[in-house]
């Protein structure tokens, strides 16, 4: 997955309550990929607007400000733009402690548009 990622919370989860948050950024005219994640996530937009392309071919807009959950598995994959000015600023929990690969790459959906994000076609 491309753009910045930082842990905010501990290192690893110990309880519910000590989940890690991580910040992930993505630059002006930036893109994810296509991608899934191994467990839910849980969002919110701290800055910027991020439009989610998911796996149905619908397009979710979330302003700043904004929560939304990323279910897990393969039939959840989604991409993420920043089609804005300013980055976006994301900090995400997992429901689960994780160890990595946090985000698995994944081909694009049958039938997306090839140039919904560029060089992320398949």
């Amino acid at each position: 997955m491309r753009g910045r990622q930082t842990v905010v919370g501990p290192p690893r989860a110990r309880a519910a309550k000590d989940q890690p948050v991580r910040e992930i950024v993505i630059a002006p005219g930036g893109c994810t990929g296509w991608h899934y994640h191994r467990v839910e996530l849980h969002a919110v937009v701290r800055a910027g607007t991020l439009t989610r392309v998911l796996n149905d071919h619908t397009v979710q807009v979330h302003p700043v400000g904004t929560r939304f959950v990323e279910r897990a598995g393969i039939l959840h994959v989604h991409l993420g733009h920043n089609l804005g000015t300013e980055p976006v600023v994301l900090h995400v929990t997992p429901v689960l402690p994780e160890s990595p690969p946090f985000a698995i790459s994944a081909p694009a959906p049958y039938g997306a548009a090839p140039g919904v994000c560029c060089g992320h076609a398949p």
